[in-house]
């Protein structure tokens, strides 16, 4: 069936919330957006320090989120995504956004680069993805043209300001609010600083590549080790496994090791990235999909999905996209076809999943439970 046919309210484009100083400007949100239903506050005061300085012509913001410096009088943006959900949001808005992430060479898209540039730093994705989202914009920053850097005081932003400034030559925090700075800098000649290399470990028989940013890039996630344990006496030869919210892709190419025909996808430009360089690494099958939960896959069925759901969106726990991942389970699986979930604790997963079929749990430990439904013919 269609994946959004039935989908509600989750791929709805909806203005979003902003607060009282950002009158005038407009944004779109959807859940899955970082700040839904309001905007980022990094990316808010980025507006409002823009506005301020009286930014015009050209902006390159390479984390666009729902376009708000579009909204921005005379500015003309390039907007630059890796999120499925925000890309959705920017085409709704009239909007061209780049799917690209950290260290993506952009001139076939724009040549010239522009004088301006804006990015903020996702310093709960770990540090080599912050130094690497800064030498990002090192690198699409002309020699005399400015970055527009913000971040939050505590996921480390002074940290990357300094690290920016080495590279720059010249910067300074111009604006405050709450725990959320923003940095202005002037790029001077000289090279950009080195790209974080991926991470990479062995779990499951499976030799992982984590990019940096990934959820669990540099070691086997405690929830997912409870899910494959749990899952070791499955036969999933010939099984349309569908791996949803694949991150570094371990779950897809364990099941793809063990028979399984793979369907890997992940909302993060970044993670699809790594999935499909740890299929790459082991010499295994498996599609890789870019896809907000499942709006990528049209009218494909499986035989089972397998989901360790993210419940952060940014710096909060948002659980819009988990449910959702359980309601594309239920459009997804054949009848008969069963989902497998692990979860922490305490997230109430058991009532949506019902959705799906009766709910079983196959274990509980350390904090977190499998949980199991298998749809009815």
């Amino acid at each position: 069936m269609p994946a959004q046919a039935e989908a509600g309210a989750y791929f709805e484009v909806r203005p979003a919330v902003l607060l009282p100083r950002l009158e005038g400007l407009h944004a779109l949100t959807k859940p899955g957006v970082r700040g839904f239903p309001d905007v980022e506050a990094g990316q808010a005061l980025l507006a409002q320090t823009l506005r301020k300085d009286r930014v015009k012509g050209e902006v390159l913001d390479l984390t666009a989120m729902g376009g708000l410096l579009a909204a921005l009088p005379g500015v003309t943006l390039r907007p630059v995504e890796g999120s499925a959900a925000a890309l959705t949001v920017l085409g709704a808005a009239g909007l061209d956004p780049l799917a690209a992430a950290p260290g993506d060479d952009l001139r076939e898209r724009w040549p010239e680069r522009a004088r301006t540039v804006a990015l903020v730093l996702a310093g709960d994705r770990g540090t080599a993805y912050a130094m690497g989202q800064v030498a990002w914009a090192h690198a699409c920053t002309p020699p005399g043209g400015t970055l527009y850097l913000a971040g939050d005081r505590d996921k480390g932003f002074d940290r990357y300001v300094r690290a920016a400034g080495a590279a720059f030559g010249t910067g300074e925090t111009i604006a405050r609010d709450g725990g959320m700075r923003v940095a202005r800098l002037v790029r001077r000649p000289g090279p950009t600083p080195a790209f974080p290399e991926p991470e990479g470990y062995e779990a499951f028989g499976v030799q992982v590549v984590g990019l940096p940013g990934v959820f669990s890039a540099g070691r086997p996630d405690k929830a997912t080790s409870l899910l494959l344990g749990a899952l070791e006496g499955l036969d999933l030869t010939g099984r349309q496994v569908l791996d949803l919210g694949c991150g570094t892709g371990l779950i897809g190419a364990w099941a793809a090791r063990r028979g399984a025909e793979a369907t890997l996808v992940d909302g993060d430009l970044q993670s699809v990235r790594s999935a499909r360089a740890t299929l790459a690494a082991n010499d295994l099958p498996g599609e890789v999909l870019h896809s907000d939960v499942d709006a990528a896959l049209e009218g494909r069925t499986f035989d089972m999905v397998l989901t360790n759901p993210p419940f952060h969106v940014g710096r909060g726990m948002v659980l819009d996209v988990a449910r959702e991942f359980i309601a594309a389970a239920a459009r997804r699986l054949k009848p008969g076809g069963t989902l497998y979930l692990v979860a922490n604790e305490p997230l109430p997963y058991e009532t949506p999943m019902r959705a799906v079929g009766p709910v079983r749990e196959l274990r509980r430990e350390n904090g977190f439970k499998v949980l199991a439904a298998t749809r009815v013919g």
